[in-house]
């Protein structure tokens, strides 16, 4: 009886890479392992080595072809992730760019709503202004010593400003105000009641000869005004305080005899009597 040797199944350790091929090779060298026992009692030791050196071949193939496999799909899986990589990378830097051009957008936006602010309140500052200039152009009617008559507002506001330092007992630059006034508006409404206030002014100041010339200039300018009888008697005051008593004299003759009903005219009547 035949003495049969019994060899131990070897265990192959192969690497785990997942591939198909690998499987197929590692199950072909156990397959062929487990007759190797029995080809041997068939062949002799060489055509056994040939054998075994062909199906170590096969298997070295085999795995260089699953490892090749292998790598290829690692490399594929690689390039994947690096193409992925670049993906989400390039995404990121849309993203940010979009969210700076998007905060520059809002501030050009909230620029611009200040520019509109601004420029509407320059509009309305420019309109109240462009309404004042009107204003100050569009003539506005008055009344003065019973004439109804029409002047500009900053020739009113001048006028005004001389009697308030005529009310503010500043006589000298009362007079210089209405001077002022009658060289800028030489026509205007005012005109007569200015040459009268002027008088007094200098006649307060104790000024009497410039205003017995402002006294003439209004009877000269308008004879008819209503203001006209009380020159004339202001004149005959300055006359007297100039000691010139026949002057004074021959102007309240002429007064009472130009305006006898006048309160004026009257009192120059009483006047003349005492002179008597």
């Amino acid at each position: 009886m035949s003495r049969q040797t019994h060899h131990p199944r070897r265990s192959l350790r192969l690497p785990t890479a997942g591939s198909s091929l690998v499987q197929l090779a590692c199950a072909g060298l156990l397959g062929l392992a487990a007759c190797l026992p029995a080809q041997a009692a068939l062949f002799g030791d060489d055509e056994a080595r040939k054998a075994i050196l062909e199906l170590r071949a096969k298997v070295d193939a085999n795995r260089q072809s699953g490892d090749s496999a292998l790598a290829e799909l690692r490399r594929q899986q690689a390039e994947q992730s690096a193409n992925s990589g670049r993906v989400v990378l390039e995404l990121a830097n849309q993203l940010e760019a979009l969210r700076t051009e998007l905060s520059q957008l809002r501030g050009q936006n909230e620029q611009l709503a200040r520019d509109v602010t601004e420029l509407q309140r320059q509009q309305k500052s420019t309109l109240n202004l462009v309404d004042d200039r009107l204003r100050s152009l569009e003539p506005v009617r008055v009344s003065q010593d019973g004439v109804d008559f029409t002047v500009l507002p900053r020739e009113k506001a001048e006028f005004e400003a001389a009697m308030s330092a005529l009310r503010a007992a500043d006589f000298d630059k009362a007079a210089d105000l209405y001077g002022q006034f009658m060289r800028r508006y030489p026509d205007s409404g005012y005109s007569p009641a200015a040459l009268y206030w002027q008088g007094n002014a200098r006649y307060a100041s104790r000024d009497y000869k410039p205003a017995i010339d402002s006294y003439r200039a209004l009877i000269a300018k308008v004879p008819n005004h209503a203001r006209v009888p009380e020159a004339m008697l202001a004149i005959a005051n300055c006359q007297q305080e100039l000691k010139d008593a026949k002057a004074a004299k021959r102007t309240l003759e002429e007064l009472f005899k130009s305006y006898p009903k006048s309160e004026a005219g009257i009192a120059a009547r009483d006047r003349l009597a005492r002179m008597q």
